[in-house]
């Protein structure tokens, strides 16, 4: 049996960080984990192919070699969907599809031949199984929540890891917080479930025998879900794994209840982890209580951010303008609150109702959700909510609010801030040629070319005087800068 396994493209959007990958000459963030995964879970006599659309075509000869595709991905990559599926059937392929955008809405895909919904340790088996004796079904799901303890290595040799920017691995499933617009706990439940350390090393080994020496990134939706298995299991395990090696930095996404746990964040230090993403969304009361963001309530949200930046995290922040609660001056209050805090990569996005949250089942019932659905990616613009506030409004505060973070000025006066505050990691990155090529294309395209020339410099000096062992974060941000900046001016467009 020859099988393709294929990753639909994402439209351009802040998380692509396509334009700052360009500096580093790859084409993409990271290969599908979730399609590596499952391709480790097919049986070990099949021939398998990966095609992932951000990095190659779908080509004719790929369809010519294949007998069946598999088919993956999210809500925001459901029109490069149907265009593959197409593809493939006009190939004259089978087709089976899994991941979130199927599991949330397969019904849209009726020229798909077998759904293998929800969880692949559940799904996958018993289709397999029923496809051997030519009875598969064309729907198989499973709403539990598996044990994860024996999910397989992917197969990392699938992809050309050399056009990727980073890695990625899970250590997690589920989030113990309930916030009424995220479907992560629709997917994946309230109780996290982990793998054991075993597992995450021999994914890491994996890794490094194949040369990768750059950034993972664990794709938990929150990683301290289990405090106390990090503590005693896995971060111990990860300090001892980068002994003797080069040096391998982490980043994840974790809950702001980080910033109340010293001694996790002592550890995650000493492991590598150098970078979190977490979920502020608002600096407004009203809308975290509206939105079931407990976890963020009663908290002075800028010094915590600036606890975990003495820590020794770069905080990248979530930030979501459109609740009900929200009122005009929500979008200076944003403004503000992320130039004070020294978030420097603040992802703000309008709100939208995924299917499956409660924000979805409650706006159904207010009769509430626009026609078009959701895009899935809440930085477009657009939302499948009428709000509150009006769209007119809601969407001219938007662009204001990108104009102003993402100016030049703006962006490089909160970097400064954050490069203030942000306590040197303790995992030294080995600088590679392409770091080199990157550092020498910011300095013509940033420096010299760009309109942003005063701001860049001024922050590459300031850095090289007053914080020189951060130079090379610096020159992250600031190629991430560019990225952000030129997505938020096609958004405004």
């Amino acid at each position: 049996m020859n099988v393709l396994l294929i990753y639909p493209e994402c439209p351009e959007t802040f998380w692509s960080f396509k334009h700052a990958l360009r500096f580093l000459s790859k084409r993409a963030g990271s290969p599908p984990l979730g399609l590596l995964t499952v391709a480790a879970m097919l049986p070990k006599e099949w021939n398998k192919r990966l095609v992932d659309l951000h990095v190659q075509k779908l080509r004719p000869t790929d369809l010519e070699w294949a007998d069946m595709a598999f088919v993956s991905g999210m809500i925001i990559q459901r029109e490069s969907a149907h265009a593959a599926i197409a593809k493939c059937k006009k190939a004259g392929l089978t087709v089976v599809a899994g991941g979130p955008l199927f599991t949330m809405g397969h019904e849209e895909f009726p020229e798909v031949d077998h759904f293998v919904l929800n969880e692949a340790e559940m799904t996958l088996q018993p289709f397999l199984d029923d496809l051997a004796r030519g009875e598969a079904n064309r729907v198989y799901e499973d709403k539990s929540f598996p044990p994860i303890e024996k999910t397989p290595v992917p197969l990392w040799e699938l992809a050309d890891l050399d056009r990727y920017g980073w890695m990625s691995v899970q250590y997690s499933r589920g989030c113990p917080h309930r916030c009424d617009f995220c479907n992560v706990t629709t997917l994946f439940g309230h109780r996290p479930r982990t793998k054991t350390s075993a597992q995450i090393i021999a994914e890491l080994d994996a890794l490094y025998a194949r040369g990768w020496r750059s950034s993972v990134f664990f794709v938990d939706d929150n990683f301290i879900g289990k405090k106390r298995d990090l503590k005693t299991d896995l971060l111990p395990a990860l300090i001892e794994w980068q002994k003797g090696k080069s040096g391998i930095p982490f980043f994840t996404e974790v809950s702001i209840d980080l910033a109340d746990d010293d001694e996790l964040m002592s550890l995650m230090h000493k492991a590598g982890f150098h970078m979190v993403f977490i979920g502020i969304e608002t600096p407004d009361a009203a809308s975290l209580a509206e939105c079931n963001k407990r976890q963020n309530c009663g908290r002075d949200l800028v010094a915590d951010v600036k606890k975990m930046q003495r820590a020794g995290f770069q905080v990248q922040g979530g930030f979501i303008v459109g609740f009900d609660s929200d009122t005009p001056s929500i979008f200076q209050r944003q403004i503000d609150f992320i130039q004070k805090s020294g978030v420097v990569m603040a992802m703000v996005g309008i709100l939208q109702a995924l299917p499956g949250t409660e924000l979805y089942r409650r706006l159904q019932k207010e009769g509430r959700l626009a026609v078009q659905p959701t895009t899935g990616d809440n930085v477009d613009g657009t939302t499948n909510i009428v709000p509150r506030m009006g769209m007119e409004r809601l969407s001219e505060g938007y662009r204001r609010l990108l104009l102003n973070i993402y100016s030049p000025k703006q962006y490089y006066r909160r970097t400064i801030t954050f490069l203030r505050e942000y306590k040197t990691p303790r995992i030294k990155q080995r600088i590679q040629w392409a770091d080199i090529k990157a550092f020498l294309r910011s300095n013509v395209r940033l420096g010299i070319l760009g309109r942003e020339r005063f701001h860049y410099w001024h922050m590459i000096l300031w850095t090289f005087f007053r914080r020189p062992e951060l130079l090379s974060y610096a020159v992250a941000l600031a190629i991430c800068g560019h990225h952000l900046r030129r997505t938020a001016m096609d958004h405004v467009k």
